[in-house]
């Protein structure tokens, strides 16, 4: 089964929390402070395989979770970093963010790897928190939460030609004929509803992979038809070889055909017409074939077009090792790579830097008695604080000091006994002014 888009959930694995500690050693007075960090989470990373040519696994798991840090240890000791999460993704998937709609990454090349879901970093033990004035805290962190978010997955099939065309011209009886692929084959239109991918061996030692794409119509670049579900793949294709019904079947006129097809995909991405492209004329076992294909000719002419026109017939297999030579001399001559529209660059290395000042300002509203502390930084600040021990306690009340959140909230009226909700956390309001 081919599946060419795919939504999934990603998260990075959790720190690991730190942990309060306390040196018990024989001829050891005053030991000190001895609780070890928590580990790092595991990331969630893709990575792309060649030997993946569809989203398929993506349909039975939608869920990925990198592994959680391992807690602090006693004697200072830092609890292990988490293994991070390697996804298996094919060439040509394109990752976008679900709330943003921002292209994250772009995969083309065989082990590419991007990080699309950080692990959390590990909390501090408390002898990250002793002082001079405070030599054994009982202070400790819990580890900061992995990143998570909604991922969307589109793949851009990475074929070397792409057959283009009208429904029904011939496209898939001609990859079935040159390869081993077996497309669904019928006398109707749009038996060709995913793209088939074949490996072409031309004979002479070269070989190349063909891509049977679903057939277009008038109105494709809006969607009309399979409209984009087929564009997008041929963006990653090298060489397109545009089949042509010469029968002209149903009324058919072929260099109307022609014409149109080009003008959808200009009007989905002018880079497309930039493409090497091979004009197949095909059927021309049919009655009236060769009177079509001098008119056909003689219009291109008109036009100042100059493509090369190689008739074909796949049912008799007249004319194809012709078009396999012509395919496989263009390859050769252009790059192992398409030019496509420029997207996001990804570095394949995770790269840290120091990170910017972060965003302490807040906003404080009233709910009848109760009054809501809003303010991203401090949430997440408050996810990492250990409430376990007094000292916990007394910390976050020296930091909600120091920011200015008890001033605020006395300027907003706060008194004794009122409850104040920071996300999650709900608390009673003490005024130690």
């Amino acid at each position: 089964m081919f599946l060419d888009k795919a939504k999934i959930y990603v998260k990075g694995g959790n720190g690991g929390d730190g942990i309060v500690s306390y040196r018990r050693e024989l001829y050891v007075p005053m030991g000190g402070p001895a609780g070890g960090d928590g580990g790092r989470g595991g990331d969630v990373i893709f990575e792309v395989d060649e030997g993946l040519r569809t989203l398929i696994d993506f349909r039975y798991q939608k869920h990925f979770k990198a592994p959680v840090g391992e807690k602090g240890k006693n004697k200072s000791r830092h609890g292990a970093n988490a293994e991070d999460m390697i996804v298996k993704v094919p060439p040509g998937t394109v990752v976008l963010d679900e709330d943003s709609g921002e292209i994250l990454a772009d995969l083309t090349r065989h082990g590419q790897k991007v990080v699309v879901a950080k692990g959390g970093r590990g909390g501090r033990g408390n002898i990250r928190f002793a002082t001079p004035a405070n030599p054994a805290p009982g202070i400790s962190e819990n580890g900061e939460e992995g990143k998570e978010r909604y991922l969307i997955l589109e793949l851009k099939v990475m074929a070397d030609v792409g057959l283009i065309g009208f429904p029904s011209v011939g496209k898939s009886t001609l990859l079935s004929v040159v390869s081993a692929a077996t497309p669904k084959i019928g006398a109707y239109h749009f038996t060709t509803i995913t793209p088939n991918l074949g490996v072409v061996d031309v004979g002479d030692g070269r070989s190349f992979v063909m891509a049977d794409l679903p057939g277009l119509i008038e109105g494709a670049n809006e969607g009309v038809g399979l409209g984009h579900e087929f564009l997008r793949h041929i963006e990653r294709t090298r060489v397109l070889v545009h089949v042509v019904d010469m029968s002209a079947t149903d009324g058919r006129d072929p260099f109307e055909d022609w014409v149109m097809i080009n003008r959808e995909l200009e009007l989905y991405n002018p880079v497309l017409l930039t493409r090497p492209q091979l004009i197949v004329a095909n059927k021309m076992d049919s009655p009236g074939a060769d009177e079509h294909l001098d008119l056909f000719k003689k219009r291109l002419l008109a036009e100042g077009e100059q493509s090369e026109v190689l008739p074909i017939s796949a049912i008799t297999k007249d004319g194809i090792q012709q078009v396999l030579y012509r395919c496989a001399d263009i390859l050769e001559k252009i790059p192992q790579a398409p030019s496509v529209e420029e997207v996001k660059e990804v570095s394949e290395r995770k790269v840290y830097q120091a990170e910017e000042k972060k965003d302490e300002s807040f906003v404080i509203r009233r709910e009848n008695d109760l009054y809501i502390v809003e303010s991203a930084h401090i949430e997440n600040m408050l996810k990492r604080m250990n409430f376990n021990t007094q000292e916990g306690h007394d910390r976050f009340a020296r930091i909600m000091g120091k920011m200015g959140i008890d001033a605020a909230l006395r300027s907003k009226g706060a008194k004794d006994g009122n409850y104040v909700r920071i996300g999650e956390f709900e608390f009673e309001f003490v005024d130690q002014q």
